[in-house]
């Protein structure tokens, strides 16, 4: 499977770093062009691969790590995403009140799935700021949690397998209305495990 990142901010090379720590080679590209990460590549080496908003869009499975409101630009890239993953990883907190109603009572992922038609949505790598995210020491027996929400219980499963690799424990807590509420900003307060920086055992 191809991986590609969507999005050069602090989000999007946190995910970038963790991927070049385990060798793991994923794309990453912004609307700025690959040319201005350059820099980024260097530092983190050959598995990190900058590229073309186009070319990364062909990637099975996109990390979305773009600030929530530009997730509507990059849906509007094709009609049909047709099966790709695509994880989720933004936080609406910064949303203005106007910004926030036009969520329409939904979940930000809710709103971001029907956004992206056929592809499937899954919310993860979302639950904590990027400096602290894959950055706990190593503890003998323990793994930095990470939480994993979606309507499709074969692309979390997918998910799951990519943050295993990653050097996390996934916990999957089921449908985005279901366990994927707690992962996410209601009445602009933050879920119950939003900042939650767990560990697990085994």
């Amino acid at each position: 499977m191809k991986y590609a990142i969507i999005g050069s901010g602090q989000i999007g090379t946190a995910l970038a770093r963790m991927f070049a720590h385990k060798n793991i080679e994923v794309a990453i590209a912004n609307s700025r062009g690959p040319a201005t990460l350059a820099s980024l590549a260097k530092e983190l080496g050959s598995s990190v691969v900058p590229q073309s908003l186009q070319d990364a869009y062909k990637a099975e499975m996109i990390f979305l790590a773009v600030p929530f409101p530009a997730h509507k630009d990059v849906a509007k890239q094709f009609k049909q995403w047709d099966g790709k993953i695509v994880v989720d990883a933004m936080n609406t907190l910064d949303l203005s009140p106007e910004e926030r109603k036009e969520l329409g009572g939904l979940l930000s992922s809710e709103v971001v799935e029907k956004a992206f038609v056929g592809a499937r949505l899954v919310k993860a790598f979302n639950h904590l700021p990027a400096k602290q995210l894959g950055t706990n020491p190593a503890v003998k027996g323990q793994r930095q949690a990470i939480f994993i929400s979606s309507n499709n219980a074969d692309a979390s499963a997918a998910v799951a397998v990519v943050a295993t690799q990653l050097g996390f424990a996934p916990i999957e807590l089921g449908r985005l209305d279901q366990g994927g509420v707690l992962l996410h900003v209601l009445g602009g307060r933050p879920g119950a495990l939003l900042f939650q920086n767990l560990a697990k055992l085994g």
